[in-house]
Parts: structure tokens; sequence; C-alpha cells
């Protein structure tokens, strides 16, 4: 068996795999404030108090936004005491579909797995719709030319895929500058709120129970758990810091802490801004205008017009958030056998996962073109292909990570069970039991109320077609899996080792 760096091998098992330092991403790139960083662009914190926030005010209706994110800022933190502790044992780019391997066996890591690769690439494209729209009233409105969404969304993509092939430490730079300044524009709009509140004062109606009641609520929920996605992505990078056993868990928890407290505060700022009894009705009235027309009002049109680019300029912060989880994601499978093996090699002084990279490039820029082809109605018409681009991506890469979230759960309490530390993890296992059940109960909720969701008729294909996206991969991951342990035992049991099936490896060659 061959030790070139340059040359591939196939194991006794028929996996096909590198050898050499290019099986492993570089280690030591990033710190606690760079990978928090990393994972906290993912949230677009300004796309969510400017779209997601007056959405689900207006659609669903329900004052009680900020004690939601209460709400699911509890559900996450309890789902991430048990990830965490995973995380101190299992160190993988792979993260989801490794956990998952680790506790239910490695068909159902496969499976995982494919569900990852679908659901974060889902999440990352859908945002090149809204990006190109934004991008283009940009143009439109402070040059006075008229472009196409989709030139924007290509370029973007072209640009994500450059940087992504970067080091991460690099992108991390890139993604800190972007999201400190919009998360400070946000604080700023938020103490300008309480300093000059609508006609009801400081209300704090928006915390009330009673403002949860009513048919929106499980569908409420879909809308506002999509905004904390991205404190999930963590261990996406444990190899690529120096002590992923400390960073990692300290990461997640200030990140989940931080989404859950700056989104109720943001959201309840909203409420205030134009008093609890008036927020639904202003949000159907101005949409996604809403707090461009709020700041305007409080903090002059020079600030609001700073607080549009930002926009885009945290969209692009998310989106080359996701592109590097979802490279990522592919390095960790090809060097597992899931993906062709070339998938599974880092490239050049970069470290960075370079096939993956252009995969993901290659995806967007595929689908961000198939919606221009089939776009051929005004961007303000809500039929418009490149608003469904963003609802109906979004929405099935939300559900896919609600899916894998609900997995890992139950995947904690069976890792543990199996190694026999039930009684040691116990307050952990019942922590990850309570999530999970939650967790299921969501993403029953979003694959019933889908059609809402994405803005489809009851009854559309829509309903049902966009959602069995995700079953098809759960379906074909589990077949890949039946099929390698069949077929290959050893490349089987090597799903979810990641690194550490590699040094074990070298461990075995240097023994005589």
């Amino acid at each position: 068996m061959t030790t070139d760096s340059s040359r591939s091998t196939t194991t006794p098992g028929g996996i096909n795999t590198f050898k050499g330092q290019e099986r492993a991403l570089r280690s030591d790139r990033l710190g606690t404030g760079g990978l928090l960083l990393s994972v906290l662009a993912a949230t677009a914190p300004l796309m969510v108090v400017a779209g997601v926030m007056p959405t689900t005010f207006a659609v669903m209706g329900i004052v009680g936004q900020p004690l939601l994110f209460v709400v699911l800022g509890v559900v996450l933190v309890l789902f991430g005491i048990g990830y965490a502790e995973m995380s101190r044992h299992v160190h993988n780019a792979g993260a989801f579909y490794a956990y998952i391997s680790r506790g239910l066996g490695g068909t159902a890591g496969a499976s995982a797995a494919l569900v990852a690769l679908v659901a974060y690439s889902a999440l990352q494209v859908g945002i090149y719709g809204i990006f190109g729209f934004e991008v283009a009233g940009l143009f439109a409105t402070y040059a006075d030319l008229e472009i196409a969404w989709w030139i924007p969304a290509l370029a973007a993509a072209l640009v994500v895929g450059a940087l992504g092939r970067l080091k991460i430490d690099v992108n991390a730079r890139v993604l800190g500058v972007l999201l400190i300044v919009e998360v400070a524009l946000v604080v700023i709009f938020d103490v300008a709120a309480v300093a000059d509140p609508g006609p009801q004062g400081l209300s704090l109606h928006a915390f009330n129970p009673d403002t949860l009641t009513g048919a929106g609520l499980g569908t409420a929920l879909c809308f506002c758990i999509a905004a904390f996605l991205g404190f999930e992505q963590a261990p996406v990078y444990a190899e690529e810091t120096s002590r992923p056993h400390i960073l990692v868990p300290r990461v997640m928890f200030l990140a989940v802490g931080g989404v859950a407290v700056f989104f109720a505060l943001s959201s309840w700022a909203l409420t205030v801004a134009t008093g609890p009894a008036a927020i639904v009705g202003e949000a159907r009235q101005q949409s996604a205008g809403l707090l461009f027309t709020l700041t305007e009002d409080r903090l002059g049109g020079t600030f609001t017009d700073v607080l549009h680019i930002l926009f885009v300029t945290g969209m692009f912060a998310a989106l080359l958030s996701f592109h590097n989880v979802v490279a990522r994601y592919a390095f960790a499978m090809g060097r597992e056998g899931l993906l062709p093996a070339a998938f599974g090699r880092t490239t050049g002084a970069s470290g960075a996962p370079g096939t993956g990279s252009l995969l993901q490039t290659a995806v967007s820029v595929l689908v961000v073109a198939a919606f221009a082809v089939a776009d051929d109605k005004p961007v303000g018409d809500p039929t418009a292909p490149v608003l469904h681009l963003f609802t109906w991506c979004g929405n099935l890469g939300a559900l896919g990570v609600i899916v894998l979230m609900a997995a890992a759960s139950l995947s904690v309490v069976v890792f543990f069970v199996r190694r026999g530390a039930a009684g040691a993890q116990a307050w952990r296992l019942v922590t990850s039991a309570l999530a999970g059940i939650a967790l299921l109960v969501i993403a029953g909720y979003t694959v019933r109320d889908f059609d809402v969701l994405v803005g489809a008729e009851p009854g559309s294909a829509l309903s049902w077609a966009l959602p069995g996206i995700i079953g098809l991969a759960l379906v074909i991951g589990l077949l890949q899996g039946l099929v390698l342990r069949s077929r290959a035992p050893e490349a089987h049991a090597r799903i979810g080792l990641g690194n550490e099936a590699f040094q074990l490896e070298k461990a075995a060659e240097k023994t005589p």
C-alpha cells in the first residue's frame, strides 16, 4: 500500500482513498472568534430582521414572535447539550452524518450525509434568489440602471466559489467584518425603537403567552427556527480548530444563546416601534419594507441607505458560510467513499476542500440559470421564479436540517447507551430526548403546512413534491449504505470515522 500523497489507493474493503495530508483539513485555522463568526454568518441577522420577521408577523398573524424565539432558544439549547457532548468524542467535517453514524450505524449515516448535502445546498442556493433581487433593486434605485436579477446572482456565485477555495481563516475575516457591521446596525435600530416607541409605548405584550394562540403557531415555529440555522454548523469546522473538544461546544452555546436573545429583542423592537396592536397590519402592508420604513422615520435616509447595502452584504456572508459547509460535507463524504474520492482531497496551500467547493459552485450556477430561463414575469409578481428560488429552496433546506437535528438527538441517546455511559450522561440523554421530540413536532408542522411556507395553493403538488426531495435523499442514502454494507463492509465501517480512520490507517502502516 503506497504512502505517496499524490496517488490513490484502494483498501481491502473497496474504498478508494488518498494518502497524506490532503485527506485531512488543515488544523489550527480557527480560534473561538473565527469559528463563532463563521457559524453566525449563516444566520444572516439583517435578512432575518428585515425579511423573516415581517413575513412571520404578516402571514401567521402572531404578535408573540419574540416569545417564540425564546421558546426555540430553549429547545435548541436542550438539543445542543447532547450535540456538544458528541462533539467531544467525534471530530469530523461531516458533523451531522458523523454523529448519526456513531449512534445509529453507517447505513443511517450514509442517509444523513445525503440529506445534509441536499439541505445545506438548498439553503445556500435559495439565498441567490433574494440576493439577486435586492442587488438589482439597489442598481435601479441608486444608479438608475435596470438589470436582471440573475446577473448579480451568477456573479455572486462565482465570487463565493473563488473565496471558498481560500484558507478558512481568510473566509472567517470576510464573514466577521460583514457580520459585525450588520449586527451593529440592527442594534442601533433596536435602541432607536426603544427610545422612540410607537403609540403603545414600551409594551411587553409580545412576550405574553396569550399571544401564541392561533392556527398559525406551528407554521410560525417553522419560520422562526430557520432563523437559527447556522449554530449547528460548528462541528463541521472541528478538524480546523486546535482544541475542538473545547471550542466547538463553547461556540455552539454562544451562538444559539446569542441568536435567541438578539432575535427576541429585535422582533420585540419591531412591535415597540409600531405598537403590538399594529404590527401585524403594518407587516402585511409593507412586507420586507417594514424595517426600512421604521429606520427612515427614526434614523434618517442615509442610515436606511446603508442598511439596504448591509442587507445585501449580510446575504453574501450567509452565501459564503453555507458554501463552506457544503464543501466540507462533500469533502467528508469523498474521504469515506460516499462520493467519488476526488472530493476527499484538499487544495494546495489553502487546505480547503476545493472539489467540494467547485461542486457547490456548479450546482448554484445551474440552479440560478434554470430559474432565470423560467423567469418570464415581472420581479414584483409574487409568482416570479426569483421569489420561488428563495422560498422553495429555503424551506426545503430548513426541513432537511430539522430532520437531521431530530435524528442527531436520537443518535446521542443511542451512542452513550451503547457505550455504557447512560448513567453518567443521564441528564444529557434526557435533554436530547426532549429536544428530539420537539424537533419532530416542528418537522411535522413543517410538512403539514408546506404549502403555506412556500406560498402555494392548498393541495398544490409543491406541498408534497418539495418535502419529497428530502424524503428521496433519505431513501437513496439508505440504499447506498445498504449496498456498501453488503459489497464493501470495511468501507461501510469507516462511515463517520473521518480523520480518525485516516490516523488509524497511518498508524497501521507504521506497524511492522
